[in-house]
């Protein structure tokens, strides 16, 4: 069985591994910031650095917050481009620019190593199942290859298109996820100040057109009074602002994207930055003067 090289072992990454070695596979592991003594105790091998992870693996993924994170992860000092070998595949599961995923893709394959970028959706609790949605660019034939590798993290894995294609349909689906929280968070903002129950509010809606996977999932969170982050605002900050960047290259309008991003940003500045992004109703019932809650 292949060696694989995991490199970010943050909220995602680090369950994500885990499941990679319940699978069977051999794991070389690093994280420039994070200890990973729990890793190493389910069998996998630690590494020192980016290059060592690339030196002694066949496939390399990458789990890191942002851009600068995978630019400085696979091309800077001591990175993955430094100790890699040719013929070795390289997937990136971060979120980041799509720009960015193309540069870095250039750059390995000047190496003759393969790239893929393969951005997930599901927050923290799909990490921990397994049963992410991943979305990924680059060649199909590499993709075929490593397929059966990403469905031990995730339940779909789905090809858009080549390398950069991953994070586009990352950030259409950040920008959809966003608009929805917010939706269901002025829809039931409005429900309670009106005197209704919201959770046969909820009950109503949820088997109608208005039902979806962010209603069914965010909804119980609210009700609770619970905004643990699965996915905190702070990281949809950074995917929204990537989606502006990159439609503004490429001359495409999204005001609603700027608009959810405003509210984001007024949800920060009052210290809810590691709040999941549920708590993006936290906005509208500050300004209704009420609480959505059971």
């Amino acid at each position: 069985m292949e060696k694989i090289g995991f490199i970010g072992l943050g909220i995602m990454g680090r369950p994500m591994a885990k499941n990679l070695i319940k699978a069977g596979y051999k794991l070389i592991v690093y994280d420039k910031f994070a200890a990973f003594d729990d890793i190493k105790a389910l069998g996998a091998e630690g590494a020192s650095s980016s290059r060592e992870v690339a030196s002694k693996s066949d496939i390399v993924i990458t789990m890191l917050p942002n851009s600068p994170h995978v630019k400085d992860a696979i091309l800077g000092k001591d990175g993955v481009a430094e100790g890699i070998r040719p013929g070795t595949t390289v997937i990136d599961m971060s979120s980041i620019a799509p720009a960015v995923s193309r540069e870095v893709g250039e750059a390995l394959g000047k190496k003759n190593v393969f790239f893929l970028d393969a951005p997930v959706s599901g927050g923290e609790p799909k990490a921990i199942d397994g049963t992410l949605a991943i979305m990924v660019g680059g060649d199909k034939a590499v993709f075929e290859k490593v397929k059966p590798l990403l469905l031990k993290m995730g339940s779909s894995a789905v090809l858009a298109g080549g390398v950069g294609a991953g994070n586009v349909t990352k950030l259409a689906n950040q920008i959809i996820v966003a608009l929805n929280i917010a939706a269901v968070s002025e829809a039931f903002t409005l429900a309670v100040k009106a005197g209704v129950d919201p959770q046969q509010v909820f009950e109503a809606i949820k088997g109608g057109l208005a039902g979806s996977t962010v209603l069914n999932a965010k909804i119980p969170m609210i009700l609770d009074g619970n905004f643990k982050p699965g996915f905190r605002i702070e990281l949809h900050i950074k995917d929204l602002q990537n989606a502006l960047d990159t439609a503004h290259e490429l001359g495409v309008p999204i005001p609603l994207t700027a608009g959810i991003m405003e509210t984001l940003q007024a949800l920060k500045n009052d210290g809810l930055s590691a709040s999941d992004h549920s708590a993006i109703i936290r906005y509208y019932e500050k300004l209704a003067k009420v609480e959505v809650r059971k």
